[in-house]
């Protein structure tokens, strides 16, 4: 099923999710739901917060993308079919020695709306499956960019707040538009 996803400026982007304690089928809808919404939407990751749940959890799809990146999951290297679209719940992050890399973010809660954010280019992420089964994942490139950017989401962080001044000024009026779109919507919804 296909959920409505929630656009800048509404206050659930900005709570921290609460931890993901119950695997459980409604765990497994969710899933669905979220990784059909980002598919629809042309996306390759969809937080909680993004559908308007304040919990630990997102989906990522890196399969539609033609980014060179490494993995290895559990100390394997399986090919991305056997486990894309991956379920991520309570992640923890590691940022791995080595360089930092910038390139031009969007996200689906800011339609239209993309900038240069400066990441780490590698990073180690534990997380849970939805049986609660805990994984390592080691990752680079826009593998790793996407689950930093979907986490920081989790975490009530948004992309413009990882972005340099100078980038968030050239937005500046795409987001006060996007805000102004937001707020008008929620009133004519509210009526």
């Amino acid at each position: 099923m296909l959920l409505p996803i929630v656009r800048f400026n509404q206050p659930v982007l900005r709570k921290k999710g609460a931890q993901v304690t119950a695997f459980d089928a409604a765990l497994r809808t969710l899933a669905d739901d979220m990784v059909e919404t980002m598919h629809e939407a042309e996306g390759i990751g969809l937080a909680a917060q993004q559908i308007g749940q304040a919990i630990q959890f997102c989906v990522v799809d890196l399969r539609p993308t033609e980014a060179e990146f490494t993995w290895e999951l559990d100390g394997r290297k399986p090919p991305l079919d056997l486990f894309m679209p991956l379920a991520i719940a309570n992640p923890k992050i590691t940022v791995l020695p080595g360089q930092e890399t910038s390139y031009e973010e969007g996200c689906l809660s800011f339609p239209g709306i993309r900038g240069d954010v400066i990441r780490p280019d590698a990073i180690r992420v534990e997380f849970q499956d939805l049986d609660g089964t805990a994984h390592v994942l080691v990752c680079n490139g826009l593998f790793s960019r996407c689950i930093q950017h979907e986490a920081d989401h989790l975490n009530g962080v948004l992309f413009i707040d990882q972005m340099a001044k100078r980038v968030l000024l050239e937005i500046k009026d795409d987001l006060k538009a996007l805000e102004k779109e937001t707020k008008a919507a929620t009133k004519k919804k509210a009526k």
